[in-house]
Protein backbone atom coordinates (compact mmCIF):
# COMPACT_ATOMS: atom_id res chain seq x y z
CA UNK A 1 0.00 0.00 0.00
CA UNK A 2 1.82 3.58 -1.30
CA UNK A 3 -0.57 6.14 -2.03
CA UNK A 4 0.78 9.45 -1.97
CA UNK A 5 0.27 12.56 -4.29
CA UNK A 6 1.48 16.11 -5.36
CA UNK A 7 5.28 15.35 -4.00
CA UNK A 8 7.58 17.79 -4.49
CA UNK A 9 10.07 16.20 -2.96
CA UNK A 10 10.59 12.05 -2.01
CA UNK A 11 10.26 11.53 0.92
CA UNK A 12 12.81 8.67 2.74
CA UNK A 13 11.43 6.12 5.21
CA UNK A 14 13.42 5.89 7.85
CA UNK A 15 11.87 2.55 9.82
CA UNK A 16 10.95 -0.92 9.51
CA UNK A 17 8.41 -3.02 8.53
CA UNK A 18 8.29 -5.00 11.94
CA UNK A 19 6.37 -2.63 14.12
CA UNK A 20 4.33 0.56 13.97
CA UNK A 21 6.87 3.48 14.59
CA UNK A 22 6.03 7.23 15.59
CA UNK A 23 7.51 10.20 17.27
CA UNK A 24 4.84 12.05 18.52
CA UNK A 25 4.37 15.81 18.19
CA UNK A 26 5.49 18.53 16.05
CA UNK A 27 7.48 21.30 18.49
CA UNK A 28 9.74 18.71 20.51
CA UNK A 29 13.15 18.22 19.94
CA UNK A 30 13.60 14.84 17.87
CA UNK A 31 17.51 14.96 16.51
CA UNK A 32 20.04 15.39 18.44
CA UNK A 33 22.34 18.62 18.25
CA UNK A 34 24.44 17.28 15.44
CA UNK A 35 21.58 15.65 13.38
CA UNK A 36 22.73 12.44 13.57
CA UNK A 37 20.63 10.24 15.45
CA UNK A 38 16.63 11.20 15.53
CA UNK A 39 14.13 10.01 18.33
CA UNK A 40 11.14 7.44 18.24
CA UNK A 41 8.42 5.09 19.83
CA UNK A 42 8.15 1.60 18.66
CA UNK A 43 5.28 -0.07 19.35
CA UNK A 44 2.99 -3.48 18.57
CA UNK A 45 -0.28 -2.01 17.11
CA UNK A 46 -2.32 1.32 15.81
CA UNK A 47 -5.88 0.70 15.73
CA UNK A 48 -6.70 1.31 19.44
CA UNK A 49 -5.78 3.11 22.16
CA UNK A 50 -3.37 2.38 24.74
CA UNK A 51 -4.03 0.30 27.82
CA UNK A 52 -2.42 0.95 30.84
CA UNK A 53 -0.32 -1.93 30.56
CA UNK A 54 0.65 -1.81 27.21
CA UNK A 55 3.71 -0.67 26.46
CA UNK A 56 6.16 1.08 24.02
CA UNK A 57 9.75 1.39 23.28
CA UNK A 58 11.42 4.51 23.22
CA UNK A 59 14.60 4.55 21.19
CA UNK A 60 16.42 6.25 18.02
CA UNK A 61 17.78 5.93 14.78
CA UNK A 62 21.15 6.29 13.43
CA UNK A 63 21.05 8.87 10.59
CA UNK A 64 24.12 6.97 9.29
CA UNK A 65 22.14 3.72 8.52
CA UNK A 66 18.69 3.90 9.88
CA UNK A 67 19.22 1.14 12.52
CA UNK A 68 16.67 1.88 15.47
CA UNK A 69 18.39 1.35 18.88
CA UNK A 70 16.10 0.58 21.69
CA UNK A 71 16.84 2.21 24.57
CA UNK A 72 13.94 1.90 27.39
CA UNK A 73 10.16 0.87 27.94
CA UNK A 74 7.74 2.70 29.45
CA UNK A 75 3.57 2.74 29.84
CA UNK A 76 2.97 6.40 30.03
CA UNK A 77 2.41 7.16 26.70
CA UNK A 78 -0.41 7.73 23.76
CA UNK A 79 -0.78 8.07 19.76
CA UNK A 80 -0.28 11.80 19.91
CA UNK A 81 2.69 13.45 21.77
CA UNK A 82 3.93 9.25 22.52
CA UNK A 83 6.09 9.47 26.33
CA UNK A 84 7.27 13.60 25.81
CA UNK A 85 10.19 11.95 24.34
CA UNK A 86 13.04 14.67 23.67
CA UNK A 87 15.92 15.30 24.18
CA UNK A 88 17.94 16.85 27.31
CA UNK A 89 18.77 20.56 26.40
CA UNK A 90 21.72 20.38 28.20
CA UNK A 91 23.15 17.17 26.83
CA UNK A 92 21.46 16.67 22.95
CA UNK A 93 23.40 14.45 21.87
CA UNK A 94 23.30 12.02 24.60
CA UNK A 95 20.53 12.35 27.06
CA UNK A 96 16.70 11.94 26.50
CA UNK A 97 13.56 12.56 28.38
CA UNK A 98 9.97 10.67 28.65
CA UNK A 99 7.70 9.83 30.64
CA UNK A 100 7.49 6.78 32.82
CA UNK A 101 5.14 4.83 34.91
CA UNK A 102 6.25 3.69 38.24
CA UNK A 103 3.65 1.20 39.50
CA UNK A 104 2.62 4.40 41.49
CA UNK A 105 2.56 7.89 39.26
CA UNK A 106 3.52 8.75 36.22
CA UNK A 107 7.43 10.54 36.45
CA UNK A 108 9.34 12.28 33.80
CA UNK A 109 12.83 10.37 33.47
CA UNK A 110 16.62 11.64 32.20
CA UNK A 111 18.37 8.65 31.00
CA UNK A 112 21.47 8.51 29.33
CA UNK A 113 21.32 6.74 25.70
CA UNK A 114 24.89 5.38 25.66
CA UNK A 115 25.46 4.18 29.15
CA UNK A 116 21.81 3.60 30.34
CA UNK A 117 22.23 5.28 33.65
CA UNK A 118 18.79 7.23 34.70
CA UNK A 119 17.41 9.15 37.24
CA UNK A 120 13.64 9.97 37.54
CA UNK A 121 11.72 13.34 38.09
CA UNK A 122 8.94 13.94 40.42
CA UNK A 123 6.51 14.18 38.25
CA UNK A 124 5.82 13.57 34.61
CA UNK A 125 7.43 16.28 32.14
CA UNK A 126 5.43 18.96 29.60
CA UNK A 127 7.33 20.70 28.14
CA UNK A 128 11.24 21.50 29.13
CA UNK A 129 12.84 24.86 29.07
CA UNK A 130 15.30 25.45 26.08
CA UNK A 131 18.21 26.55 28.47
CA UNK A 132 17.33 22.62 30.11
CA UNK A 133 17.41 23.86 33.51
CA UNK A 134 13.82 23.27 34.32
CA UNK A 135 10.56 21.13 32.86
CA UNK A 136 7.09 21.59 33.15
CA UNK A 137 4.12 19.51 34.31
CA UNK A 138 0.39 19.17 34.19
CA UNK A 139 -2.02 16.33 35.02
CA UNK A 140 -2.14 13.65 32.52
CA UNK A 141 -4.74 11.72 34.22
CA UNK A 142 -7.68 15.12 33.98
CA UNK A 143 -6.18 14.96 30.37
CA UNK A 144 -6.77 11.45 29.93
CA UNK A 145 -10.41 11.95 30.72
CA UNK A 146 -10.77 14.64 28.51
CA UNK A 147 -9.12 13.55 25.75
CA UNK A 148 -7.41 10.07 26.06
CA UNK A 149 -4.87 10.53 22.89
CA UNK A 150 -2.81 13.35 25.18
CA UNK A 151 -3.04 11.36 28.65
CA UNK A 152 -2.29 8.46 30.16
CA UNK A 153 -4.98 5.10 30.84
CA UNK A 154 -3.31 4.05 34.07
CA UNK A 155 -4.43 6.32 36.86
CA UNK A 156 -7.68 7.98 38.11
CA UNK A 157 -7.27 11.86 38.16
CA UNK A 158 -6.83 12.85 42.04
CA UNK A 159 -8.83 15.89 41.46
CA UNK A 160 -11.97 14.06 39.42
CA UNK A 161 -14.85 15.80 41.05
CA UNK A 162 -13.39 19.05 41.84
CA UNK A 163 -13.38 21.70 39.10
CA UNK A 164 -10.54 23.68 39.30
CA UNK A 165 -8.28 22.47 42.73
CA UNK A 166 -6.17 25.30 44.26
CA UNK A 167 -3.70 21.74 44.64
CA UNK A 168 -3.33 21.15 40.72
CA UNK A 169 -2.60 23.10 37.79
CA UNK A 170 1.02 23.89 36.52
CA UNK A 171 4.44 22.46 38.64
CA UNK A 172 7.75 23.61 37.46
CA UNK A 173 10.65 21.09 38.16
CA UNK A 174 14.29 21.48 38.39
CA UNK A 175 15.75 19.15 36.04
CA UNK A 176 19.03 18.82 37.88
CA UNK A 177 17.29 17.66 41.12
CA UNK A 178 14.34 16.44 39.85
CA UNK A 179 12.09 18.37 42.61
CA UNK A 180 9.01 20.24 41.58
CA UNK A 181 6.70 22.54 43.17
CA UNK A 182 3.31 23.81 42.59
CA UNK A 183 3.79 27.81 40.94
CA UNK A 184 -0.13 28.05 39.31
CA UNK A 185 -3.15 26.55 40.72
CA UNK A 186 -6.44 25.58 38.35
CA UNK A 187 -7.79 27.60 41.83
CA UNK A 188 -5.83 30.74 40.44
CA UNK A 189 -6.37 30.42 36.60
CA UNK A 190 -9.99 29.99 37.04
CA UNK A 191 -10.57 33.18 39.37
CA UNK A 192 -8.80 34.80 36.90
CA UNK A 193 -10.74 33.98 34.09
CA UNK A 194 -14.11 33.43 35.23
CA UNK A 195 -16.02 36.71 34.24
CA UNK A 196 -16.47 34.94 30.79
CA UNK A 197 -18.78 32.36 32.65
CA UNK A 198 -21.32 34.47 34.64
CA UNK A 199 -23.55 32.11 36.94
CA UNK A 200 -21.38 28.97 35.83
CA UNK A 201 -18.63 26.75 37.18
CA UNK A 202 -16.60 25.20 34.74
CA UNK A 203 -14.33 22.32 35.12
CA UNK A 204 -10.92 23.62 34.29
CA UNK A 205 -7.40 21.37 32.47
CA UNK A 206 -4.46 22.65 31.36
CA UNK A 207 -4.13 21.27 27.53
CA UNK A 208 -0.88 21.75 26.24
CA UNK A 209 1.74 24.14 27.83
CA UNK A 210 5.37 25.57 25.55
CA UNK A 211 8.29 27.35 27.47
CA UNK A 212 9.23 30.52 25.18
CA UNK A 213 12.22 30.54 22.90
CA UNK A 214 14.91 31.71 26.12
CA UNK A 215 12.51 29.66 29.48
CA UNK A 216 11.54 32.75 31.09
CA UNK A 217 7.64 32.62 30.05
CA UNK A 218 5.26 30.66 29.09
CA UNK A 219 2.21 29.91 27.11
CA UNK A 220 -0.98 27.27 27.53
CA UNK A 221 -4.28 26.63 26.76
CA UNK A 222 -7.25 26.30 29.44
CA UNK A 223 -10.23 24.11 28.14
CA UNK A 224 -12.87 23.09 30.30
CA UNK A 225 -14.90 19.95 29.88
CA UNK A 226 -18.02 20.45 28.39
CA UNK A 227 -21.65 20.08 29.28
CA UNK A 228 -23.70 17.67 27.61
CA UNK A 229 -24.23 19.60 23.85
CA UNK A 230 -22.04 21.75 24.95
CA UNK A 231 -18.27 22.78 22.61
CA UNK A 232 -15.69 23.50 25.29
CA UNK A 233 -13.80 26.38 24.26
CA UNK A 234 -10.26 27.43 24.39
CA UNK A 235 -8.52 30.93 26.73
CA UNK A 236 -4.60 31.52 25.96
CA UNK A 237 -2.92 32.17 28.79
CA UNK A 238 0.74 33.30 29.04
CA UNK A 239 2.98 33.44 32.92
CA UNK A 240 6.22 34.11 33.97
CA UNK A 241 8.25 30.44 34.71
CA UNK A 242 7.30 31.55 38.44
CA UNK A 243 4.35 31.95 38.54
CA UNK A 244 4.31 35.95 38.36
CA UNK A 245 2.44 38.06 35.67
CA UNK A 246 -0.48 35.93 34.29
CA UNK A 247 -1.71 37.84 31.37
CA UNK A 248 -5.23 36.27 29.44
CA UNK A 249 -3.52 36.82 25.60
CA UNK A 250 -6.94 35.37 24.19
CA UNK A 251 -10.21 34.97 26.29
CA UNK A 252 -11.85 31.52 25.89
CA UNK A 253 -12.89 31.35 22.55
CA UNK A 254 -11.18 29.17 19.59
CA UNK A 255 -7.65 28.56 19.65
CA UNK A 256 -5.14 25.46 18.37
CA UNK A 257 -1.62 25.01 17.49
CA UNK A 258 1.32 27.42 17.89
CA UNK A 259 4.65 27.94 18.06
CA UNK A 260 6.99 30.50 19.55
CA UNK A 261 8.44 32.67 17.54
CA UNK A 262 11.17 34.20 19.72
CA UNK A 263 10.87 35.26 23.60
CA UNK A 264 7.62 37.72 22.91
CA UNK A 265 6.01 36.49 20.00
CA UNK A 266 3.96 33.38 19.28
CA UNK A 267 2.61 31.91 15.65
CA UNK A 268 -1.22 30.50 16.81
CA UNK A 269 -3.96 29.40 14.81
CA UNK A 270 -6.97 31.12 16.37
CA UNK A 271 -9.78 33.88 15.95
CA UNK A 272 -7.68 36.59 16.87
CA UNK A 273 -10.81 37.97 19.07
CA UNK A 274 -8.67 40.65 20.80
CA UNK A 275 -7.24 41.86 17.57
CA UNK A 276 -10.26 42.05 15.47
CA UNK A 277 -12.56 40.15 13.55
CA UNK A 278 -10.39 38.58 10.96
CA UNK A 279 -11.95 35.39 12.03
CA UNK A 280 -10.09 32.10 12.35
CA UNK A 281 -6.34 32.61 10.62
CA UNK A 282 -2.87 31.88 11.57
CA UNK A 283 -1.79 34.94 13.41
CA UNK A 284 1.62 36.23 15.22
CA UNK A 285 0.32 37.38 19.25
CA UNK A 286 2.68 39.31 20.99
CA UNK A 287 2.96 38.04 24.45
CA UNK A 288 1.22 40.49 27.18
CA UNK A 289 -0.78 42.76 24.28
CA UNK A 290 -2.93 42.60 21.98
CA UNK A 291 -1.34 43.20 19.22
CA UNK A 292 -1.96 40.43 16.18
CA UNK A 293 -0.59 40.13 12.23
CA UNK A 294 -1.78 37.71 9.93
CA UNK A 295 0.58 35.92 8.09
CA UNK A 296 -1.02 35.14 4.73
CA UNK A 297 -4.79 34.07 4.49
CA UNK A 298 -4.46 32.86 1.15
CA UNK A 299 -2.04 30.01 1.75
CA UNK A 300 -2.79 29.11 5.36
CA UNK A 301 -6.53 28.11 4.83
CA UNK A 302 -6.96 25.83 7.67
CA UNK A 303 -5.19 24.80 11.09
CA UNK A 304 -2.39 23.11 11.12
CA UNK A 305 0.44 22.26 13.51
CA UNK A 306 3.07 25.26 12.94
CA UNK A 307 6.46 25.45 13.46
CA UNK A 308 9.50 27.98 12.74
CA UNK A 309 12.69 26.81 11.16
CA UNK A 310 15.47 27.45 13.21
CA UNK A 311 16.70 30.83 11.81
CA UNK A 312 12.80 31.54 11.78
CA UNK A 313 12.66 31.98 8.26
CA UNK A 314 10.30 29.21 7.02
CA UNK A 315 6.91 28.02 8.70
CA UNK A 316 6.62 24.25 8.34
CA UNK A 317 2.86 23.03 7.90
CA UNK A 318 0.42 20.59 7.35
CA UNK A 319 -3.42 19.27 7.58
CA UNK A 320 -6.01 17.35 8.16
CA UNK A 321 -7.68 14.86 5.97
CA UNK A 322 -9.22 16.42 3.24
CA UNK A 323 -12.33 14.75 1.45
CA UNK A 324 -10.26 12.33 -0.39
CA UNK A 325 -8.56 11.01 2.94
CA UNK A 326 -5.03 12.96 2.33
CA UNK A 327 -2.97 15.62 4.15
CA UNK A 328 -0.87 17.52 2.88
CA UNK A 329 2.48 19.42 4.18
CA UNK A 330 3.28 22.26 3.39
CA UNK A 331 6.80 25.21 3.79
CA UNK A 332 6.31 28.54 3.82
CA UNK A 333 8.83 31.38 3.05
CA UNK A 334 7.96 34.28 5.45
CA UNK A 335 10.56 36.31 3.47
CA UNK A 336 8.96 35.95 0.02
CA UNK A 337 5.28 35.20 1.56
CA UNK A 338 5.12 31.95 -0.69
CA UNK A 339 4.71 28.64 0.05
CA UNK A 340 4.61 25.15 -1.70
CA UNK A 341 3.12 21.70 -1.13
CA UNK A 342 6.05 18.90 -0.56
CA UNK A 343 3.70 16.12 -0.54
CA UNK A 344 0.26 14.82 0.11
CA UNK A 345 0.19 11.36 2.02
CA UNK A 346 -3.69 9.39 2.77
CA UNK A 347 -4.80 8.79 5.64
CA UNK A 348 -6.51 5.36 6.86
CA UNK A 349 -10.11 6.48 7.61
CA UNK A 350 -10.40 4.15 10.44
CA UNK A 351 -6.80 5.28 12.14
CA UNK A 352 -9.26 8.63 13.41
CA UNK A 353 -9.58 10.40 16.59
CA UNK A 354 -7.72 10.04 19.44
CA UNK A 355 -5.61 7.44 17.57
CA UNK A 356 -5.35 9.20 14.57
CA UNK A 357 -1.74 9.60 12.75
CA UNK A 358 -0.92 13.78 12.86
CA UNK A 359 2.23 14.37 10.12
CA UNK A 360 3.23 16.33 13.02
CA UNK A 361 6.50 18.04 10.61
CA UNK A 362 9.48 18.64 12.51
CA UNK A 363 12.62 20.34 11.58
CA UNK A 364 16.23 19.03 12.24
CA UNK A 365 18.43 21.20 13.73
CA UNK A 366 20.40 22.53 11.01
CA UNK A 367 16.78 23.65 9.50
CA UNK A 368 17.90 21.54 6.48
CA UNK A 369 15.95 18.64 6.49
CA UNK A 370 12.28 17.34 8.15
CA UNK A 371 10.95 15.14 9.79
CA UNK A 372 7.17 13.37 10.05
CA UNK A 373 4.64 10.43 10.72
CA UNK A 374 2.35 8.84 8.34
CA UNK A 375 0.73 5.95 7.59
CA UNK A 376 0.55 5.75 4.25
CA UNK A 377 2.19 2.93 3.47
CA UNK A 378 -0.23 0.65 5.95
CA UNK A 379 1.85 1.51 9.41
CA UNK A 380 3.01 3.95 11.21
CA UNK A 381 6.36 4.73 10.03
CA UNK A 382 8.44 7.78 10.80
CA UNK A 383 10.36 9.32 7.47
CA UNK A 384 12.85 12.33 6.02
CA UNK A 385 12.83 15.17 3.29
CA UNK A 386 15.64 16.94 2.36
CA UNK A 387 14.37 20.66 1.81
CA UNK A 388 17.47 22.54 0.83
CA UNK A 389 16.48 22.75 -2.65
CA UNK A 390 13.60 23.88 -1.86
CA UNK A 391 14.60 26.67 0.38
CA UNK A 392 17.33 27.54 -2.51
CA UNK A 393 14.44 28.63 -4.90
CA UNK A 394 12.30 30.82 -2.28
CA UNK A 395 9.27 28.61 -2.20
Amino acid sequence: MLTIKNELVKAERLTQEDAHYFFGYYDTPAWSLSDRYHLCHKVDFMDRLPHAADSATVGYIDMRDHSFHPVAETTAWNFQQGSMLQWHPACPEEEIIYNTWDGETYRGTVQNIHTGSSRQLELPVANVDPTGMYAVSINFDRMFDFRPGYGYAGREDLYKEVRHSPNDGIFLIELATGESRLILSLQHIWDFTKSRFPGQDKKLLINHITFNTDGSRLVFLVRYFPEPGEVWETAILTVNRDGSDLFLLSDYSYASHYHWRDRESIVFHSRGAESGDAGDQLYVLRDLTHEAEIIDTAFFLRDGHCSYSPDRQYMLYDSYPDADGYRHLYVYSLKNKSGVTLGSYYSLPDIDGDIRCDLHPRWNQAGTHISFDSIHEGRRHVYVMDLRKVMESGC
